[in-house]
């Protein structure tokens, strides 16, 4: 039988088990280029609370009584295309569930000797291609520039630090339990974090750990902590403004300090971004990545819960900030 969890209903602020629903089916078979795919990693991710809102956003919303789609690895387990083998590891945007049918088209073929499986969804998968391509692109650290990274130790943040490092900055990272702390700080190389949730003045801390000011502001959170780092921002500073976690479970509007000042009295370039703006450049990405990492210039640190019936808790759990880096459900054994 074939496992699935679907959208049972759009949550109100904080999603809940009840807005999830398993259901069970025969395993689908393969029509011509197609391939059946036995999922073995399945990847969480922030941006999917707001796909579970009936909004008008860069992806289209999820969809109640369907099945939740998201990163997935797995194994080729029957093939009709002549492009894909039986036994081939692939990646690809799959449903939430045990065995998968796509378009041979849709997916690609990875190497599991050249890196861990579980990789192609974190420092090499979207987390890592987010980081490079923000950081690099719209924050563009430079030697002796300060870098303040919020969600630091989540799966993007912990490489866009470690990126603006290579290139020479300082780089402060803003996390939520003291372990998370220590690790940015004896792991990844930051030169400072501070644990944003037991420091009574977050804005003194920063402006200890920033002498010099704020000259980029990677941020993955927004609110309260981001209101604290833009007084800092130094003339021509520039924000990669890849999410706002902090605002994704609110029910009304989030309201907040005006910032336009700010930005005009400093002259600050800020820029949303999404990850699919660069996909022609991801090859490009990757390799940098790829060497960084096999030169030992990236670390990175995974979260890895075992069971598909876990899925659920592990997403929800990305909102009560339970993982280090890269948050993944091993479904099946490689």
């Amino acid at each position: 039988m074939n496992t699935q969890i679907k959208l049972a209903k759009r949550p109100k602020g904080l999603p809940e088990k009840e807005n999830f629903a398993f259901e069970e089916g025969p395993v689908p078979s393969p029509e011509s280029g197609q391939v059946l795919i036995q999922t073995i990693y399945v990847s969480v991710d922030p941006y999917m609370r707001g796909r579970m809102e009936d909004t008008k956003s860069y992806v289209e919303p999820f969809q109640v009584g369907k099945v939740i789609d998201g990163g997935v690895v797995g194994k080729v387990v029957e093939s009709k295309s002549e492009d894909i083998e039986e036994g081939n590891y692939v990646i690809g945007h799959l449903g939430w569930q045990e065995y998968s049918v796509a378009e041979a088209s849709t997916v690609r073929v990875i190497d599991k000797n050249l890196a861990p499986l579980s990789s192609y969804l974190g420092v090499l998968g979207m987390p890592g291609l987010t980081a490079y391509f923000g950081m690099t692109d719209i924050g563009q650290p430079k030697e002796g520039e300060t870098v303040v990274v919020s969600g630091a130790a989540g799966a993007v943040g912990m490489i866009a630090g470690q990126i603006a490092k290579i290139h020479g900055a300082r780089v402060v990272g803003l996390a939520g339990t003291d372990d998370k702390v220590q690790y940015l700080k004896d792991k990844a190389g930051f030169d400072e974090a501070i644990n944003y949730k037991t420091t009574q003045d977050l804005h003194s801390a920063l402006k200890e750990a920033c002498p010099n000011g704020v000259d980029v502001y990677f941020d993955n959170v927004g609110g309260h902590i981001s209101d604290a780092v833009y007084p800092l921002l130094n003339d021509f500073a520039r924000i990669p403004q890849c999410g706002a976690i902090s605002s994704y479970n609110k029910g009304g509007d989030d309201t907040g300090p005006r910032i336009q000042t700010y930005m005009v009295k400093s002259r600050v370039r800020l820029q949303g971004f999404i990850v699919s703006d660069y996909a022609k450049e991801f090859d490009q990405g990757a390799k940098h990545l790829g060497t960084w990492l096999s030169e030992g210039k990236l670390v990175y640190k995974e979260t890895i819960n075992e069971g598909f019936e876990n899925i659920p808790d592990a997403f929800l759990g990305l909102f009560e900030g339970k993982n280090i880096g890269k948050q993944l459900i091993k479904v099946a054994e490689e």
